[in-house]
C-alpha cells in the first residue's frame, strides 16, 4: 500500500503550493479560486491520512479516528469544490464583461 503515502505527500505539496500562490497574487477573485483548490487538496490529505492510519494500525480506535478524519476531509473537499465552481463562474462572468 505504497500509494497512500505518495498521495499524502503529493496532496500536502499541492496544498502548500496553492497557499503560497495565494500570497503572490493580487486579484481577490483568483485568490479565492486558489484557496478553493487548496481546500480540496487539504481534504484529500486529511482523508487519505486517515485511511492510511487505519490500514497501518487496524484497531477499533484507529477506525474511529479514521472516520473522524474522513468526515472532516470530505467536508473540506466538498466545501472547496463548491467554492471553486462558484468563483470560476464569477471569474468567467468578469472575463466576459471585460470583453
Amino acid at each position: 500500500m505504497v500509494i497512500f503515502p505518495i498521495m499524502i505527500v503529493l496532496s500536502f505539496i499541492v496544498y502548500i503550493y496553492y497557499k503560497v500562490m495565494i500570497m503572490r497574487d493580487h486579484d481577490p477573485l483568483t485568490q479565492e479560486i486558489k484557496n478553493a483548490k487548496a481546500r480540496i487538496a487539504l481534504g484529500i490529505f486529511i482523508s487519505v491520512f486517515g485511511i492510511n492510519q487505519y490500514l497501518f494500525y487496524q484497531t477499533q480506535l484507529a477506525l474511529f479516528i479514521t472516520l473522524v478524519f474522513l468526515f472532516f476531509g470530505i467536508v473540506q473537499g466538498y466545501g472547496g469544490i463548491k467554492r471553486l465552481t462558484h468563483y470560476r463562474g464569477e471569474y468567467h462572468k468578469r472575463a466576459q464583461a471585460n470583453q
